[in-house]
């Protein structure tokens, strides 16, 4: 890789983009009905902060990370666990991302969104990575919050405010995080090993690992009704939660009662196909009844 290939991986896209589609989301729902070209240049200068502070907060993870990286194949290629890039030009690079998308959401979205988005920076990149992460098991669970913020985010930049609505998004984003996250550590669980996080299954085992993943599938199963319940959406919605989730449940149900890595792999690919289509079908719902 060039070096612009270096500092672009840094800020790990794929997850950067499922934050920012999240983030989308909760702008679209907070605007009734087509929204105006006003509302369009708001959201697109939203996701660009949004995207830039998250941006800033996966590349300090990069820093504080390279050794467990480096020790884990998953993760091995990163610059920083290659020593492609020094400590010291990540954390401008971070700092410069994080200025530039604070400086766009406070000065052409709104202070509130800004210090949301500050805040979940803070919260991933600290209290999750340097705190959480490698002290306990629950890291994941603890963690998940400031991975369920984009759609509250998203929200607070189109209103101004952070509405019940919101919240309920940022409940489905909570309780999806274990389940999938899980799943991964189940299937890598040598490499977390190497590691040396305290990933529950390797703290717990195998099998507790995989009736907490069946028990959060369930429970998550009631929070994707919440948006129909709550009049956020119609019967569309409603049929697309209720077949996503079960099977969901259906795939946490046979990891738990019969495992095998390969099941364990569509499980963690199924829970991301699952996120993607709920929100998804959110936003077809909101635009089509």
């Amino acid at each position: 890789m060039n070096i612009v290939q270096q500092f672009y991986a840094l800020t790990k896209p794929r997850v950067v983009q499922l934050i920012v589609f999240c983030a989308l989301i909760g702008m679209v729902l907070a605007v009734p009905g087509v929204p105006a070209w006003a509302d369009v240049r708001l959201a697109l200068l939203a996701c660009a902060g949004i995207w830039l502070v998250a941006g800033a907060a996966a590349a300090f993870n990069c820093i504080v990370e390279k050794g467990i990286d480096a020790r884990m194949l998953r993760t091995a290629w990163r610059p920083t666990a290659k020593g492609e890039l020094s400590d010291t030009q990540t954390l401008v690079f971070s700092a410069a991302l994080c200025a530039a998308g604070s400086a766009i959401l406070y000065l052409w979205v709104n202070p509130l969104t800004m210090w949301l988005t500050f805040a979940t920076f803070i919260g991933y990149a600290v209290i999750y990575t340097v705190i959480l992460k490698p002290r306990t098991p629950q890291n994941i669970v603890i963690g998940g919050a400031s991975g369920a913020m984009p759609p509250v985010l998203g929200w607070a930049a189109m209103t101004g405010d952070v509405g019940p609505e919101a919240l309920i998004l940022f409940l489905i984003i909570f309780l999806w995080t274990p389940p999938h996250f899980w799943a991964l550590a189940l299937y890598r669980v040598e490499d977390y090993r190497k590691s040396g996080l305290p990933m529950l299954p390797i703290t717990h085992g195998n099998e507790f690992t995989r009736l907490q993943i069946w028990l959060y599938t369930l429970v998550l199963f009631a929070a994707c009704l919440m948006p129909f319940a709550y009049g956020m959406s119609s019967w569309l919605y409603l049929a697309a939660a209720v077949v996503l989730s079960v099977g969901f449940c259906g795939y946490g149900f046979a990891l738990w009662r019969n495992y095998s890595d390969a099941l364990a792999r569509k499980t963690f690919r199924f829970s991301l196909i699952h996120l993607s289509a709920l929100f998804a079908a959110l936003l077809v719902d909101h635009y089509v009844l």
